[in-house]
């Protein structure tokens, strides 16, 4: 299965994802290129920058849009 078919596949089933989660989950190290990958292969996907409530830390989710 390839990175992009498994970043697809969660963000079907859990409805988004975020770069440290498809690191840890996946071993995806670029999930952005990935991201990419399948905005042109017509899959539309939104970005959401987030700002982590502890560290103020900013982040950004991916979500499916259906």
């Amino acid at each position: 299965m390839t990175q992009q078919t498994k970043i697809l596949k969660h963000l079907e089933k859990a409805g988004s994802i975020t770069v440290r989660e498809a690191l840890v989950e996946y071993s995806v190290s670029s999930l952005t290129k990935r991201i990419h990958e399948l905005r042109n292969q017509g899959h539309d996907i939104v970005s959401n920058t987030k700002t982590h409530p502890i560290t103020g830390q900013r982040y950004v989710r991916y979500t499916l849009s259906t």
